[in-house]
């Protein structure tokens, strides 16, 4: 079960966190796997780590917010069976506190840049008659999160377009959905920590996990373990939907 035997595929973002963990799964799973990030040297380094564990990888270097560098590295591919989207980036501040540029540089990345590798793979999808499609949305697309204006908005238009896609191209043999986790533990979050509130990183991981009801933030590879089942043939009567993966947060948060 759960095998991506002679299946290609894309996962943007996947130099790191979940990113790399739904690479790492896929290439376990049989997957022939297309590390694509802005960032080459976390993307060899994804590579590497598959390629030792006897998995077969490679990488495309591109920024999913121009859609030129997108198009002309997927058209090199031979085939797109799958094609998560993790790359993303965050952002604090509320609508009145977000500057224009913030804003910006959220939608070209989060939101862009899922409709920029949606507008790239498609049409291989098509005419191939099959493809599979999961994008990383959020908590924030379903509920108010304080302070996160920039990210909620992109977030709330992943679901969007999950759903918008998942309509327009059933009949083509195309699955699209999407997971929708609260906070992951990732390199990322410990950037973050560190950044924000230097020398009380443990103080405020410990507070930030604790907003999830099951008391913990979850790991990227159990985000990677939900995405692989969604993308696995076991999945083939599943579309247009949102998976939160949240510790309880959008339904025991009360």
């Amino acid at each position: 079960m759960f095998q991506l035997i002679n299946k290609t595929a894309v996962v943007t973002g996947g130099g790191s966190g979940i990113g790399k963990a739904v690479a790492v799964l896929f290439a376990k799973a049989g997957a022939r796997v297309v590390v694509a990030d802005f960032n080459k040297e976390a993307a060899l380094q994804t590579i590497e780590a598959i390629k030792a564990a006897g998995g077969n990888a490679e990488g495309i270097f591109l920024d999913v917010s121009n859609q030129e560098e997108v198009t002309a590295a997927f058209e090199q591919l031979p085939a797109i069976d799958i094609l998560v989207n993790s790359a993303g980036i965050s952002h604090i501040g509320k609508a009145d506190t977000t500057a224009e540029a913030d804003f910006d540089r959220v939608y070209n990345v989060n939101v862009k840049g899922v409709y920029n590798t949606l507008h790239a793979a498609i049409p291989r999808m098509k005419a191939q008659g099959a493809g599979v499609i999961i994008n990383m949305a959020s908590i924030a697309s379903s509920v108010g999160l304080p302070d996160r204006f920039a990210y909620s908005m992109s977030k709330g238009a992943v679901l969007a377009m999950t759903l918008s896609v998942a309509k327009d191209y059933i009949s083509d043999g195309i699955r699209c959905n999407c997971v929708s986790p609260a906070r992951v533990h990732t390199p990322f979050v410990d950037g973050f920590l560190a950044k924000t509130y230097p020398g009380r990183e443990q103080e405020m991981f410990d507070k930030l996990s604790k907003t999830q009801p099951i008391g913990r933030m979850a790991k990227p590879e159990e985000i990677a373990a939900l995405i692989l089942y969604l993308c696995s043939d076991e999945a083939s009567f599943i579309t247009g939907c949102d998976y939160p993966i949240d510790g309880g947060f959008i339904k025991l948060n009360n």
